[in-house]
């Protein structure tokens, strides 16, 4: 499964990327991949192969280009808990950078670049996202509905997108939810909000998991959770996107 190294113009420079996609020169659905906080690194890539391998142009920006190139931090081969605190410390500040004014402007770069490479075929695409890229990928669903037909969100505060946001998406959706980040009764008053704006969704807490739990170079990993999140990623993305 190849992978592009590409650069990304947008209204505030130029943001570094990977692309990953079959290469039987044939056009694929588009899938716009927000990585988590702790941004590209090998995990990223190879989730990124990994959906790759199902049809898919997947594309993964590096959210924090503004401040340099990925990774943008140095990160050991395993974030542990020993090491968490300090490289959190590192990565609040680039994280409380990204306001919402930036993601969409960046949106607005990323799905109008994504749809526009010769390996991606004409339609709506789909995005999905982890941790903090969970939240951006509703942001950018709600800000899109023409363009996104699938919007999925793993261990992602997506709540704090407010109700506002949830009405705008016309995607189909998948939320996964940390059973450490969300209690039974946050889930109903997400679900109940999502109600309400009559979005089509799943949205559910993945037993005993904490947040992180897809990312396999951490602690949080969890081999069962990682499995369920793509038993719900990839039925997500047959229903919504035309695959070749």
């Amino acid at each position: 499964m190849p992978l592009k190294t590409l650069l990304i113009p947008t209204a505030d420079g130029q943001a570094d990327a990977f692309a990953a996609f079959p290469d039987h020169g044939e056009q694929h659905p588009g899938v716009l991949m927000y990585a988590d906080g702790f941004g590209i690194r090998p995990v990223l890539r190879e989730m990124a192969r990994e959906l790759a391998g199902h049809g898919y142009y997947v594309l993964v920006p590096n959210l924090f280009y503004r401040h340099g190139p990925a990774p943008v931090i140095d990160l050991p081969a395993h974030i542990g808990e020993e090491v968490r605190p300090a490289l959190m410390a590192q990565l609040m500040p680039l994280i409380e950078a990204h306001t919402a004014e930036r993601v969409l402007r960046d949106a607005d770069a990323y799905l109008g670049f994504l749809t526009t490479q010769p390996e991606v075929a004409a339609g709506p695409v789909a995005v999905t996202g982890y941790c903090i890229g969970g939240l951006l990928a509703v942001r950018t669903a709600a800000a899109h509905p023409g363009r996104v037909a699938a919007v999925a969100a793993f261990h992602g505060p997506v709540g704090a997108a407010g109700p506002g946001t949830l009405a705008e998406i016309t995607a189909q959706v998948h939320f996964g939810h940390a059973e450490s980040d969300l209690t039974p009764e946050a889930l109903g008053e997400l679900n109940r909000a999502l109600d309400a704006a009559q979005v089509d969704y799943t949205s559910e807490i993945y037993p005993g998991t904490v947040h992180g739990f897809t990312m396999s170079d951490t602690d949080a990993f969890d081999p069962a959770g990682l499995q369920r999140h793509w038993e719900r990623l990839l039925p997500l993305l047959d229903r919504t996107l035309a695959t070749s």
